[in-house]
């Protein structure tokens, strides 16, 4: 999380290139949960894309994060929201996940975390949320990994290489860890314990390279995007952050740059694939994930 707090990371940039929830994974949790829907938190909200959508389905949520800049921007999309359609049930504030002394016994309903789980010090983090939680309230925690190209797989193999390679001219050795490897395992460092928590239930999804959902599982999160677009994406990964840190001298092409590790990476794409030759061009991407749900007993 330390790279998403620090002062110069672009939360605008990761609000808007970063990709919304569809209506799907809410239904899965909003059918899982049980009981009232008086009270929702949301651990590591960014900038509040889901506080925003389960704000709908409860009385009150609560976003929480331990970034200013994050609340800020959540803050921000809120009040312009609120321009057009008037809400008083959100609110946000900054604070960790593992400690909300701001929450009383038992008063919340269901707490939530969208891609923000491989953050957590679970050591910390399960006796908090079952002091908060009430008898049979739902956790629901879920993320993504690296996005696959469904009609490129040539470009999948490139962007995978490009990330993960440890030379430093690539971002393999800029991710923080552990965290980007709970995420590559879908998650399963999510394991509430028996003792408190019961009925666990997962949904994985592995993407193909043969055409839209052509991978194994139950899949949230897809999109039509074009290639530039894409590129920007890429460009709100911490990794890339802590790149571009290291690397001040290479500015992307966007910024009157000469290029940087992404620009690179997409001439490679373009070389092997037409079809990334143009940044207006559209690519079909989905995304490994995983929903992981528990309910306190």
């Amino acid at each position: 999380m330390a790279t998403f707090a620090k002062q110069n990371f672009a939360a605008a940039s990761y609000a808007t290139f970063r990709p919304s929830y569809p209506p799907s994974l809410y239904n899965a949790i909003l059918s899982y949960h049980q009981g009232p829907r008086g009270l929702v938190v949301d651990l590591g909200c960014g900038p509040g894309t889901a506080t925003q959508e389960i704000s709908e389905h409860f009385d009150q949520a609560i976003g929480t994060d331990p970034s200013e800049g994050m609340i800020k921007q959540a803050q921000a999309k809120q009040q312009q929201a609120s321009s057009e359609t008037p809400s008083s049930n959100l609110s946000f504030r900054v604070a960790s996940a593992e400690s909300l002394p701001f929450l009383s016994d038992g008063s919340v309903d269901c707490i939530i975390a969208a891609e923000a789980a491989h953050w957590f010090d679970y050591q910390l983090l399960w006796p908090e949320l079952s002091r908060v939680l009430r008898k049979n309230g739902t956790v629901a925690f879920w993320g993504y990994k690296d996005h696959v190209f469904v009609d490129h797989p040539a470009a999948s193999r490139t962007l995978i290489e490009y990330a993960y390679d440890p030379q430093p001219d690539r971002m393999g050795s800029y991710w923080q860890q552990p965290g980007r490897d709970y995420l590559r395992d879908q998650l399963r460092v999510v394991q509430p314990p028996s003792s408190q928590f019961g009925d666990v239930q997962r949904l994985e999804y592995e993407p193909g390279t043969k055409g839209k959902r052509s991978g194994q599982g139950t899949c949230f999160m897809e999109k039509r995007v074009g290639v530039g677009a894409c590129k920007e994406y890429v460009r709100t990964w911490s990794a890339w952050h802590s790149w571009q840190e290291a690397r001040s001298d290479r500015l992307p092409r966007s910024q009157g740059g000469k290029g940087d590790v992404v620009d690179e990476m997409f001439d490679e794409m373009a070389k092997e694939e037409a079809q990334f030759a143009d940044e207006e061009n559209l690519v079909d991407i989905e995304w490994g994930s995983a929903l992981v749900m528990a309910r306190r007993i």
